[in-house]
C-alpha cells in the first residue's frame, strides 16, 4: 500500500510540474494537508494542522526561518478553522519561499507543487503570509497568520549539547 501511495504522489507531482491538471477521478486519493506534509517531510506529527506547532515543541526544532523540507504551520483563520501545513520546497529570498502542499483553496484534495508564499509580516518573522492563488495568477488577497517553521531535526536540549550512548563492547570497561 505504501508503494502504491508513493507512486500516486510521484505521478501527481510529475503531472503538476508539467502544468497538467487532470480531472479528479473517484478512485484517486483525496489528500489532506497533514497526511501529505507528514509523508513528504518525514515529520511524524498526527492530528489537525492547528495542533502541529504545539506538538512539535520539545520534539523538533522550530523557528521563524524557513529551511528546505521544513513545515510551515498556519494558524486557524477565517474558513481555515483547522489550520494548514505546507512543506518548504525552495527558498527564493529571505521573504519568499515555495511550498508543496495539499488540499488548499481551489485544489481541494489535490497536491500543489512549488507554490509561492511571501512573508508580509511587519518584522520579517514569517508570522503573516500571502499565498499564490493560481486562478488569478497572482498572490491572493488574504493574509494568513502562521506559527512558524517545524524542522525535521530533533530539538536540542536547552544547553545545546546532544548526548548519545552505546553499550560497551565485550572486554572493555
Amino acid at each position: 500500500m505504501k508503494r502504491l501511495t508513493a507512486a500516486v504522489v510521484a505521478a501527481t507531482l510529475g503531472f503538476s510540474a508539467l502544468g497538467y491538471a487532470p480531472v479528479a477521478k473517484a478512485d484517486e486519493p483525496y489528500w489532506q494537508c497533514v497526511t501529505f506534509a507528514r509523508m513528504f517531510s518525514g515529520i511524524n506529527i498526527f492530528g489537525d494542522a492547528l495542533t502541529w506547532w504545539r506538538q512539535a515543541q520539545g520534539k523538533f526544532r522550530t523557528g521563524d526561518r524557513p529551511e528546505t523540507g521544513s513545515v510551515l504551520a498556519f494558524q486557524p483563520s477565517g474558513r481555515m478553522t483547522r489550520g494548514h501545513v505546507a512543506v518548504v520546497s525552495e527558498i527564493l529570498t529571505d521573504r519568499v519561499i515555495r511550498v508543496t502542499h495539499a488540499n488548499w483553496g481551489g485544489s481541494r484534495g489535490r497536491v500543489e507543487e512549488n507554490v509561492t508564499v511571501v512573508d508580509v509580516s511587519h518584522d520579517g518573522d514569517w508570522t503573516a503570509v500571502k499565498v499564490w492563488y493560481n486562478p488569478i495568477h497572482d498572490l491572493g488577497t488574504s493574509v494568513y497568520p502562521t506559527y512558524g517553521f517545524i524542522h525535521k531535526a530533533p530539538a536540542l536540549p536547552s544547553d545545546g549539547v546532544l548526548m548519545a550512548s552505546a553499550p560497551a563492547a565485550d572486554g572493555q570497561p
